[in-house]
This record gives structure tokens, C-alpha cells and sequence, in this order.
């Protein structure tokens, strides 16, 4: 089965299509966290703006917060 093994973070990828395993390799590429457990984001957000993007959906019907 062929099988590639991401040289940046280690991740080790295999399917029996190799067709199949270029466009997961592709993916990875453009996702990888380049150290395993390493904390990271695609979100860009700016800390300076922690607050809600939409005010009206704070919380529930019953008032309950959605968002921790």
C-alpha cells in the first residue's frame, strides 16, 4: 500500500489509490501543523477582538450563554 510520511511534523499517510494519497498529501501540505501537538490555529482572529460578531446571538432563548 503506498504510504508517505510528511517530513515536516511526521504524520504518516497511506491509501491503496495513489491518486487518492497525492490529493491527501496536497491537503496536509496546506495544513500542516509542522510539529505534532504543537497548538495552532486557522483562524486568524485578532485578540483585541474577543467580542461576539454577532450581538444578537449571545445567548439563547432562555438567556443562556452560547459562547464560553
Amino acid at each position: 500500500m503506498p504510504e508517505i510520511i510528511c517530513e515536516e511534523c511526521g504524520a504518516k499517510m497511506f491509501h491503496e489509490n495513489p491518486d487518492t494519497l497525492k490529493i491527501e498529501e496536497a491537503i496536509h501540505k496546506k495544513f500542516c501543523r509542522q510539529k505534532q501537538g504543537e497548538a495552532h490555529s486557522y483562524m486568524h482572529r485578532d485578540p483585541k477582538h474577543m467580542s461576539t460578531f454577532d450581538s444578537e446571538r449571545t445567548a439563547d432563548q432562555k438567556g443562556k450563554p452560547l459562547v464560553k
